[in-house]
């Protein structure tokens, strides 16, 4: 009987200590589902991986699935403002027969979304790639005149958004774009040409979107090592304007413009410089004498067919504009120059022959002469010319031919001399005119005078 309570107290505790055991397991389960942990091992707490909970995915944590967001944000109240900044990476080509431009530049938006606002103790943002931006709304914005545009994919697409916790939103991407450019190529090479990349929401008017250039004019950065082997770049600047559609209304449009002056020193070298060279060239037949018909009518042919070939070379690499540009009228002023040297010998050649014909009507008759002869020489005298004077004495000329510029005359009679005496004597005797025409005089201080005189109003004017 005594060892009677001693039993009962043990099944006491014993069922004591098997109810607290489970109560501390369950609590022990309990904590662990809640993602709290306790190592008795270490001295400090591991912070666990919020990726590896499924409480916070990014769906969960933007309510990504809580809202629709094929609506733009405050959709039914005021117009959405969404700021745009760029950073222009390089400027690729410029093309004058295609008339456009080639641009890869960072494209960035800036908007507040309170769909995508969560809570954070540190206020710090989240970045997300481009598979995200499939699933929330995003400004569709679009370029305004492009022909080609691309956004970079390698080696992946090159999309970065970044979400803040009050919502404000940052979506960058990188692209490239060739748009339309209207040149104006009438100071062609001498000119500028201003360009425009513009930028416009595609569905949303400006009851619903506000475009607007965030920071002004420093919404704009370029790299400063950007060159183009043609241009000069003066300056990028931003504008903004409305732009009016009949059918869908008033859209809200950002310009980036920038401003190109050509560098002229390739075409002095390559357009310039030979048509200069060439009109030059034609100059030289003005100091050739008249009766040297193939060396003058081959420089003159051969200047002008290399006149022709440069300015076909120039048009080729040019749009057909239908209006004069600044290279056309040097090139064309330059061909008349040197189709005028041409014709400037066949009016000498033809008024030469024309005075030869009446030279020799005015020369009194010497066929009846048994013993002396007359005999008319013009050009050029060679070695065989000059042995062919033996037995020849000259005579006096004749007053109209001693008046008479540029006319090359010698009157010889026959005589009974001995031929050695006669052919020094002849020689010693002969008179010889300088065989140049008036013309040719006139136009070796024409021709340059003018054609200087055209290009100081040439340079002046287009300069």
């Amino acid at each position: 009987m005594i060892i009677y309570p001693f039993i009962q107290l043990g099944i006491f505790f014993f069922f004591t200590g098997l109810i607290a055991s489970s109560l501390l397991w369950r609590i022990d389960a309990h904590l662990i589902t809640k993602g709290v942990v306790f190592s008795y091992s270490s001295l400090s707490a591991k912070a666990q991986d919020v990726t590896k909970s499924r409480k916070l995915k990014t769906e969960h944590l933007l309510q990504v699935d809580d809202h629709d967001f094929t609506m733009r944000p405050s959709f039914g109240g005021p117009a959405i403002p969404v700021g745009v900044d760029v950073q222009v990476e390089s400027l690729d080509s410029i093309s004058e027969v295609d008339m456009d431009f080639t641009v890869t530049l960072y494209l960035r938006h800036y908007w507040k979304d309170e769909r995508l606002a969560f809570p954070s103790s540190t206020n710090k943002s989240m970045t997300f790639d481009g598979r995200l931006v499939k699933k929330i709304w995003v400004p569709d914005v679009f370029f305004v005149h492009s022909k080609r545009s691309f956004i970079h994919d390698t080696t992946t697409d090159n999309i970065m958004l970044r979400v803040f916790p009050d919502g404000h939103v940052l979506y960058s991407l990188r692209v490239t774009v060739t748009a339309a450019c209207n040149m104006d190529f009438s100071r062609f090479p001498l000119d500028s040409q201003t360009c425009s990349l513009e930028l416009e929401s595609y569905a949303y008017t400006d009851e619903d979107l506000m475009l607007y250039w965030k920071n002004g004019d420093e919404s704009l950065s370029t790299d400063d090592r950007i060159s183009l082997s043609q241009f000069l770049i003066q300056k990028f600047h931003t504008t903004s304007r409305l732009a009016f559609y009949s059918s869908t209304g008033w859209y809200n449009r950002l310009y980036i413009n920038f401003t190109l002056r050509r560098h002229i020193f390739f075409f002095l070298l390559q357009t310039y410089f030979p048509a200069t060279l060439m009109v030059m060239l034609s100059w030289v037949s003005f100091w050739i004498d008249r009766r040297a018909v193939p060396a003058r009518v081959s420089l003159g042919i051969t200047t002008v067919l290399t006149m022709s070939t440069i300015i076909t070379g120039v048009n080729a690499s040019m749009p057909r504009v239908s209006y004069i540009k600044a290279v056309d009228i040097y090139l064309w002023v330059s061909f008349v120059f040197v189709f005028l040297s041409v014709l400037e010998y066949a009016a000498v050649n033809y008024l030469t022959t024309v005075q030869e014909r009446r030279d020799r009507k005015s020369l009194p008759c010497t066929c009846g002469m048994s013993h002396t002869r007359t005999m008319m020489l013009d050009g050029m005298y060679s070695e065989a010319d000059t042995d062919s004077l033996a037995g020849y004495t000259t005579a006096p000329m004749v007053p109209e031919e001693r008046e008479k510029p540029g006319h090359m005359a010698g009157t010889l009679s026959v005589s009974s001399v001995s031929t050695t005496t006669a052919k020094k004597k002849g020689l010693r005797g002969l008179r010889i005119i300088p065989n140049t025409h008036a013309i040719d005089t006139y136009s070796r201080m024409i021709f340059p005078g003018s054609y200087i005189i055209f290009n100081l109003i040439y340079w002046s004017v287009y300069c």
